[in-house]
């Protein structure tokens, strides 16, 4: 039998003839108590039980208490309430809050078979690394590393739950265009991992992820070693992704836009094809001396308007373009001539948007612009998300981390888009989420009947929370065409 320890008092500075005295003494209180509302998102929409179906399980079901749907829900939670390196599970796994929302039949751990588990419901930091490394297939002569991943299935799984939670929110419908943002950015390495490259731009050693979103939605985090170009790969990437949202919406209209690092040929002479009819481009182009030349005019204009006015200033010019060597055919090209008090800034855009769909302004200021919305979702990847905690040794079990973080990103997103609507929080960022909705401080009972947590009376943001829960509440999955009804092609389990 366990001892019982007399509880230490810890004595404070007074408040006037008041003693101030803390004590380990207040029972299960967990400090995560807004994951509820993760475990809801999760009820209506079954993300983390879709993306287990993603993986095969070839250890023995008469020898294990940790299902793999239970074990990546594990890790996938940990990342959303703050919980970013494996070596935290150790301590969590005493957690019950965290034990309910993973959905243990017994949070409390006392189920567990042997007697040194007891008590702890949830799986350690040494089970949770063998998921993450593992391989291709099972090895044989390896008796620990049997749950395989399938990397084709897990791709496929990002774009089918974009298309699932997208007619979500459209009632069903198909939307009559979508905009698909590329972007490649710098994971900082301090260790010697397989894929390691210094990068010159960046000034450090570092991996060089490419991300796809369509607005909030994530479509492909793709992990990269840095010694390549920031476009490399991204049209096959590109082709995988418009191929399968193409089975489920064939008539919807498709725009990939990305800065001049994605302004490459193969990718626009493709976009171009005839059999890529409703798929368009929208690149910024990188400045030489024969487009400063064309500019020239526009940017004298934009001098002149500047010492009128005192303000900056910004002139567009639209032509047709085709470099010396590069490029197969003659594009349309939209320049942007801008003065400031610092001096002139031209840029370019390149497009095969036609210019009597959109005219220049617009396609610049409205269109290429927006595009500045996908960096923030980029740094809540990897900022609040832990996306950049790739610092096993090999590649494949980075790239896994990578998308488990792009799983809770998708789940807190989810989180965001459905349970938020209609509140001052609609547009917040998952930090933001985290600390007003998520970290809320709960009394944990459980017993035979139910788990009761008590959450702080004194959170500020209660009704916020209320309206959530309601919002979750009246959303009903039979209400959408859910994602999970769609093949990913996963091997069969044994």
């Amino acid at each position: 039998m366990k001892t019982e320890c007399i509880k230490r008092d810890y004595e404070f500075k007074a408040l006037n003839r008041r003693k101030v005295v803390g004590k380990f003494d207040g029972g299960m209180i967990a400090t995560d108590g807004g994951g509820l509302l993760l475990r809801e998102v999760e009820d209506r929409f079954g993300i983390i039980g879709r993306f287990a179906e993603c993986f095969t399980d070839h250890r023995n079901p008469d020898l294990i208490e940790h299902t793999v749907e239970q074990l990546l829900a594990q890790r996938i939670y940990g990342l959303a309430l703050g919980y970013e390196d494996l070596c935290d599970h150790d301590k969590l796994r005493h957690d019950q809050l965290l034990a309910t929302l993973v959905g243990k039949k017994d949070p409390t751990g006392q189920d567990r078979q042997q007697g040194r588990d007891s008590g702890k419901a949830l799986a350690g930091k040494s089970t949770l690394n063998r998921l993450e490394l593992t391989g291709e297939k099972v090895d044989p002569k390896n008796r620990y590393r049997k749950i395989v991943a399938d990397q084709e299935s897990l791709e496929r799984f990002f774009v089918e739950a974009f298309l699932g939670l997208r007619e979500a929110t459209g009632g069903g419908a198909a939307p009559k265009r979508i905009v698909l943002d590329l972007d490649a950015t710098d994971d900082p390495l301090h260790g010697d991992q397989m894929g390691k490259f210094f990068h010159g731009y960046y000034k450090h050693y570092c991996y060089l992820p490419l991300y796809i979103f369509c607005g909030d939605d994530l479509l492909c985090a793709r992990l990269r070693p840095s010694n390549i170009d920031a476009a490399a790969g991204a049209l096959e990437d590109v082709k995988r992704i418009v191929a399968q949202i193409r089975e489920r919406w064939p008539e919807v209209r498709i725009v990939l836009r990305g800065d001049s690092g994605f302004c490459r040929e193969e990718i626009m002479a493709w976009c171009e094809e005839d059999e890529q009819e409703g798929v368009e481009y929208l690149f910024g182009l990188a400045k030489n001396s024969r487009l400063k030349e064309i500019l020239a005019g526009a940017l004298a204009q934009a001098k002149a308007m500047h010492e009128e006015t005192g303000h900056a200033s910004r002139v567009f010019k639209d032509f047709r373009y085709k470099t010396l060597k590069s490029w197969s055919s003659e594009r349309r090209v939209v320049g942007k001539a801008e003065h400031l008090s610092k001096g002139a800034n031209p840029r370019f855009v390149v497009t095969s948007i036609s210019s009597g769909e959109i005219d220049a302004r617009t396609l610049y200021e409205k269109e290429y612009c927006a595009r500045g919305e996908m960096e923030n979702r980029i740094k809540e990847q990897q900022l609040d998300l832990f996306a950049d905690r790739t610092s096993t040794h090999w590649m494949r079990s980075n790239q896994l981390r990578l998308w488990l973080s792009s799983v809770a990103y998708v789940l807190v997103n989810a989180l965001r888009t459905f349970g938020l609507i209609g509140t001052d929080m609609s547009r917040a960022q998952c930090g933001t989420i985290r600390e007003r909705l998520l970290k809320i401080g709960a009394q944990v009972k459980v017993s035979v009947r139910r788990v009761l947590v008590s959450l702080a009376s004194g959170c500020p943001f209660q009704e916020i929370f209320e309206q959530v829960w309601e919002n979750l509440r009246r959303f009903r999955p039979d209400h959408w065409r859910c994602f999970r009804s769609a093949p990913l092609s996963v091997p069969q389990r044994c």
